[in-house]
């Protein structure tokens, strides 16, 4: 087996892969669906309703930060995987069921979403570290990177089997058919082979745990650069439903199963993006670095971009920077994490990247609304370029990052 998928050489990962996969394309179908019918049924094209379900579903994420985290260090991770995907399944069902019977409103799909960002945020950190639990700490990178390359195939073939869906028997159908791909995951936690798990260190029951998280994080300057560049551009940078819905729907007036091309067409630079990192041994913040300046550049040319196909292009360009960020952050910090803190740090990283959600989600829909999306794209841009500065401030400060020529080619060099 080739070095990009030597974790599935791990009966236990391939267990969890098949049915994470299944899930995955449950989840894209839905969140693909409820943003459509929050921007085209509920309201009339209100891109700060979207942005608000956004701020719903992820801002549990940084209420219950301090619970989330002690729950995934201190918890059975397999167990409480158990629950969170079983909640999970009867909130896609009970939305669903209301949708087709038609009696949505605004106001339900908000408490949907919020009730559901409560389970994600204790399903989220729980499931990161559980990775390392499946595979060791030998192939934590790989399996991270092959992690994000099931996600964004899911989200590839989610929005656009959503948008064929939408157009044929409506948006309620499709979370009632995401409450059923949760059985997925559900049956290969179940038939995992509990015997062979690498169980890490649980965390003492000790008063003050949260904090020590926090304290552990900011004595070190590699995870604070890594955590902040991933706040700028989780807050502003990552509210792509707000950016492809809106352009789709107000600048090229396409339809259900154009926006979930659209979709898919990102999700085909996020794949190739995941992939690229499963076959890098080990991640390096230089990756950060080039991943947050490439976001940005993608996110400005998209934001000028006249055609429709065009824009496309630009989104799989985005993607694939997107996810070299996200996967070499996720993989840098839980490497550089001693396993016994490794859920509160990674709670505290999934807060960051989902949690600023609710910050900026509104914000970009605000704009997207009062003077278009394609301003709303530029603070997604600016967001890529600022954190770029962020890394390379951290090189230059504490890597001794130095810059030379040589035989007239640039050079970098730097400390370990």
């Amino acid at each position: 087996m080739s070095r990009t998928f030597r974790s599935l050489k791990n009966y236990n990962y391939r267990m969890w892969a098949g049915g994470a996969l299944v899930s995955n394309v449950g989840t894209w179908m839905q969140r693909t669906a409820q943003d459509w019918l929050v921007l085209t049924q509920l309201t009339h094209r209100n891109a700060t309703a979207v942005g608000i379900v956004m701020a719903l579903q992820f801002g549990p994420m940084l209420l219950l930060l301090p619970l989330t985290g002690l729950a995934a260090d201190r918890l059975d991770r397999r167990k409480l995987l158990l629950t969170t995907q079983a909640c999970m399944a009867v909130l896609a069902l009970g939305l669903g069921l209301l949708t087709v019977a038609g009696w949505a409103e605004l106001w339900s799909v908000y408490v949907f979403a919020l009730l559901l960002g409560c389970v994600t945020a204790f399903d989220a950190p729980a499931r990161q570290t559980f990775v390392a639990e499946l595979v060791g700490d030998e192939d934590l990178s790989n399996a991270v990177a092959l992690n994000s390359t099931s996600f964004n195939a899911a989200r590839m073939i989610g929005p656009a089997i959503a948008g064929g869906l939408i157009a044929s028997i409506g948006t309620g159908w499709v979370f009632l058919l995401n409450s059923v791909t949760y059985i997925a995951v559900i049956v290969s936690l179940r038939m995992l082979r509990v015997g062979e798990l690498h169980l890490s260190i649980k965390a003492p029951r000790t008063r003050g745990g949260f904090a020590e998280g926090l304290r552990y994080v900011w004595k070190r300057p590699d995870l604070k650069a890594a955590l902040f560049m991933l706040f700028l551009i989780g807050t502003f940078g990552l509210n792509f439903p707000i950016f492809i819905s809106t352009m789709s729907v107000t600048v090229f007036h396409t339809g259900a199963g154009q926006y979930g091309l659209l979709a898919s067409m990102m999700a085909i630079g996020s794949v190739i993006g995941a992939l690229l990192a499963a076959r890098r041994a080990r991640p390096h913040v230089g990756l950060l670095l080039a991943g947050a300046t490439v976001f940005g550049v993608g996110l400005t040319v998209a934001a000028i971009i006249p055609d429709y196909w065009m824009f496309g292009i630009a989104l799989v360009v985005i993607g694939v920077s997107a996810q070299t960020f996200n996967t070499t952050a996720n993989s840098l910090v839980q490497l550089s994490t001693e396993p016994e803190m490794r859920g509160r740090v990674m709670a505290i990283l999934l807060a960051i990247a989902m949690g600023g959600t609710p910050l900026g989600a509104p914000i970009v829909g605000w704009v997207a609304d009062l003077y278009g999306p394609r301003w709303a794209l530029g603070i997604g841009a600016a967001s890529g370029f600022f954190a770029a500065a962020v890394g390379l401030h951290y090189l230059i400060k504490h890597r001794q990052l130095r810059v030379s020529f040589n035989h007239r080619r640039l050079r970098f060099s730097m400390d370990k």
